[in-house]
């Protein structure tokens, strides 16, 4: 397993190593002394699988306590994800990663605490899964207007995106609680 830059330094792209033959494939999906080589947390405390259907948007979402380091693998379909640095001391506040998941190139992206996570479903349907550093607290949880022109986010095109209440009214980044 390779750890890659992406274009923020801290979010990451994990390219496994895969053995294949004419039975199929085996992959690590992860490897806790690579995480700790890398300075990153190799502990995880849940694990999350969520189905969608196409052109379902889910995020922008974090945890303004209990802050949430993901790692994100999309198992079955293709998904864009996203992860957006929140943290107003950071020199790339406001700046975005997306990367296109899928079952197909079996990659696997590093979101950090800190930063708002979503994505959107590219084919009929989608299954991702995620390990997280940290438990799911619903009370502490926010979310960022995934289409704010402020972040001005590279969504690729569909015929429509659907979204969850909560995420129809999600503040702008200038309007929402975020990291000091």
């Amino acid at each position: 397993m390779q750890l890659k830059a992406t274009t923020h330094p801290e979010v990451l792209l994990l390219e496994p190593k895969i053995h294949g033959d004419q039975r199929g494939f085996f992959l690590e999906t992860f490897r806790s002394n690579v995480f700790a080589q890398a300075g990153l947390p190799d502990q995880f405390v849940q694990d999350n699988h969520s189905k969608s259907g196409a052109g379902i948007l889910r995020g922008l979402h974090y945890q303004l306590k209990q802050p949430q380091g993901k790692l994100v693998r999309c198992i079955s379909g293709e998904v864009f994800d996203v992860a957006v640095d929140i943290r107003k001391s950071s020199p790339h506040f406001g700046q975005w990663v997306g990367v296109h998941l899928s079952a197909d190139n079996k990659l696997a992206m590093w979101v950090p605490p800190g930063f708002a996570h979503g994505f959107l479903v590219l084919s009929a349907s989608a299954e991702i899964t995620y390990k997280c550093t940290t438990y799911y607290a619903p009370e502490h949880e926010r979310s960022l207007l995934w289409n704010d022109s402020d972040l001005n986010i590279a969504w690729p095109k569909t015929s429509q995106v659907a979204l969850s209440d909560k995420d129809k009214i999600a503040p702008t980044l200038k309007l929402a609680e975020l990291f000091p």
